[in-house]
């Protein structure tokens, strides 16, 4: 699911009390264009049951031929009663940067770390540069609705923006086990302002980005809470007879805060405004320490008593003029708006 292509529905998954959540439907995909939301439980495929299957076997059985249709039984809150969505399987190919001048500013949509993405990212700034030309403002980087991807590819995207510093601290169970990962020289945006749009959606290798721009004051986080995925999962093999997932490490921002069910809190948050489909429905609010079971961030307790109010809204309106969180990132990026005076207050 890394590597760019693949069959299927189109949607990054967990499993939560023995069902699978929906954490993010991928932009242009069967799911997405299917109507799958953040925070959707599936509980049966083709109106058999998930109950008793692992993350791996279900997902196995959302692939299948191109074209084949499979139904998906959904709960989401704020609905009564359980719900068939009929999805139409297809190709899934990833296309991980989309990028375009808006005006005086340059729009970067990171949808997943792939393995070209990084690449893809320098190409997309390179024109960019050639289009806008010495009027260019800035840069937004948009990884809302990103569900991750692979490590180096974050990493690799941050440093991207980065002269020096640490990017990501991996921090195991011993001090011995801890790993940090630096920034060399080089900038491609030359200095120029980036503002990063998050939200609910947002996971795993986007907090890493969001969390490392956010720490070394290079670029301005706008949106609402990201999901807070910050575990580092290995599989050790068991033989024939399966496999056995561990969580052996967190991710920590670089000036050592956990991600793990936290996520990253923007300076600026704004909020889309929902439909009213949504309105009604709790499902379009997301994220780690909603998770049943889920892996504690390190101010949790076990009686969740100090537990931080989990997830954050993962709607994208279609429509750009009515995308409150990037006309806002427009306005800043031109001088229209000050941080200063919408920046959310902490402490």
């Amino acid at each position: 699911q890394t590597r760019g292509e693949f069959g299927g529905l189109g949607i990054e998954v967990t499993m939560e009390n023995g069902v699978v959540k929906v954490v993010s439907a991928i932009e242009d995909t069967p799911a997405s264009k299917a109507g799958l939301l953040s925070g959707d439980l599936i509980t049966a495929l083709d109106k058999k049951p998930i109950q008793g299957l692992t993350l791996e076997e279900a997902v196995e059985k959302m692939r299948g031929p191109v074209n084949a249709p499979i139904t998906l039984t959904i709960e989401r809150k704020g609905v009564d009663n359980p719900f068939d969505v009929a999805v139409t399987r297809d190709v899934i190919h990833i296309k991980p940067v989309k990028y375009s001048a808006e005006d005086d500013v340059g729009y970067v949509h990171i949808t997943s770390f792939s393995e070209q993405t990084t690449a893809d990212l320098e190409k997309a700034v390179d024109d960019l540069k050639k289009k806008i030309g010495p009027k260019l403002k800035g840069y937004i980087i948009d990884l809302r609705n990103n569900p991750g991807g692979l490590l180096d590819q974050a990493i690799s995207v941050s440093d991207a923006f980065l002269d020096q510093g640490a990017i990501v601290l991996t921090k195991g169970r011993n001090i011995e086990e801890t790993q940090r990962s630096n920034a060399r020289p080089g900038d491609i945006a030359e200095g120029k302002k980036i503002v990063v749009l998050i939200n609910g959606g947002s996971a795993s290798a986007s907090e890493i980005v969001a969390g490392a721009l956010q720490d070394h004051h290079r670029a301005t986080i706008v949106g609402t809470r990201s999901f807070g995925k910050g575990s580092v999962q290995t599989i050790i093999p068991l033989g024939s007879n399966g496999a056995l997932r561990l969580t052996t490490a967190r991710y920590y921002t670089p000036s050592g805060r956990s991600i793990q069910a936290k996520g990253i809190e923007p300076e600026v948050v704004v909020e889309e405004e929902l439909p009213d489909e949504l309105k009604k429905t709790a499902a379009n609010s997301v994220g780690e320490v909603n998770l049943r079971g889920h892996l504690k961030g390190e101010d949790e307790s076990e009686d969740n008593s100090t537990q931080e109010e989990g997830g954050s809204s993962s709607y994208v309106p279609p429509e750009e003029d009515k995308d409150t969180q990037l006309q806002y990132a427009l306005d800043l990026l031109r001088g229209t708006k000050s941080v200063a005076s919408d920046v959310k207050k902490k402490g």
